[in-house]
């Protein structure tokens, strides 16, 4: 008898414990999809009515070998939209993740980047096509031509005009195939911007700079919006830099928040849509948890801070190590 009511007592034991497992999915599972849904209606639209999430993930250093897992991690966790480059070298491994997550394809957006040396039609229209195949996806939802100077000449005065107008000849004829959704570009100036809406044929629907606390480049915001271009913010957390900021640091901790969840709000309050970069599933969450609201008054602290920003070795790159020559900007309106 005391066995039979010790083996009751077991079953009983494991079922809770399953009836418990099942609870913790069930949890788990609503607030994914309360996380879908609020990513959904928080997303932004594009001058030509495409939807993009408001938040990205920055997929630059990342090994192709590891973008796959990363790619499938960010989407489990809930991200929707994922920004690559041809210069990143890890295209291969995004689209491996997308089909790894078992997301149907128009729940995500992908980005990715014309390399900044592609400045003749014929070369653009190729790589498009190599982009195209290295995702292994019939179409991108957002195509940017990467910076209007090759990296070896970014900011050296020469804007490559016509190599620019060459390449975004590709974008248009690309966009008008179905290849791609929407095109844009990133690191373009008001000068590169006035290029192509003066000459081409499709304005631009999106610029990518580089914005962070202490780095933001208000003027080529304003200006690009009034051009009807929405911003994006890469390097939200100053490619690291800012975890580094005590100041910072000491700002965030009054909210109860992180330093990169503090930078990443900034940008979301000035309407910027930032694409803060990681590799780690646990800063993923931490990064896309920012519900909270910067005040006015620390907003206002934010946007005077004073460039310092020290990029460490990042510096090398060009667009940490080389600073923005600002002309006189674009034609009003």
């Amino acid at each position: 008898m005391l066995r039979v009511l010790t083996d009751w007592i077991e079953r009983r034991r494991r079922m809770r414990q399953r009836w418990q497992q099942d609870a913790r999915v069930l949890i788990t599972h609503h607030e994914r999809q309360a996380y879908y849904e609020a990513q959904r209606l928080a997303a932004r639209t594009l001058a030509n009515g495409v939807k993009i999430p408001k938040l990205g993930l920055g997929t630059w250093c990342i090994p192709d070998a590891d973008t796959g897992r990363v790619v499938r991690e960010a989407i489990e966790i809930g991200y929707r939209h994922i920004d690559t480059a041809q210069a990143y070298e890890n295209e291969h491994g995004v689209g491996a993740g997308l089909r790894a997550s078992g997301v149907s394809r128009d729940q995500i957006f992908v980005t990715t980047k014309l390399a900044a040396e592609c400045k003749t039609f014929a070369a653009a229209s190729a790589r498009i096509d190599k982009s195209l195949r290295a995702l292994g996806l019939d179409h991108i939802d957002l195509l940017l031509i990467h910076s209007p100077q090759p990296w070896a000449e970014f900011r050296e005065g020469e804007h490559f005009f016509e190599g620019n107008l060459e390449a975004w000849r590709a974008l248009e004829e690309a966009y008008a195939a179905g290849k791609v959704r929407a095109i844009g570009v990133s690191n373009f100036e008001a000068a590169d911007l006035d290029n192509l809406l003066d000459n081409g044929n499709v304005a631009p629907m999106v610029n990518q700079v580089l914005a962070h606390v202490g780095n933001t480049p208000f003027d080529l915001i304003d200006y690009s919006r009034s051009k009807g271009l929405l911003v994006e913010a890469y390097s939200p957390v100053a490619h690291g830099a800012a975890l580094r900021n005590a100041k910072l640091g000491a700002l965030a901790q009054r909210y109860g928040v992180s330093i990169a969840q503090f930078c990443i709000r900034y940008c979301l309050q000035l309407g910027l849509l930032p694409l803060p970069k990681t590799a780690n599933a646990a800063h993923m969450r931490d990064n896309a948890a920012i519900g909270f609201v910067i005040s006015d008054a620390d907003m206002d602290t934010l946007k005077g801070w004073e460039n310092s920003t020290d990029y460490g070795e990042a510096g090398a790159f060009p667009v940490f190590g080389k600073k923005r020559q600002i002309a006189a900007a674009g034609r009003e309106g």
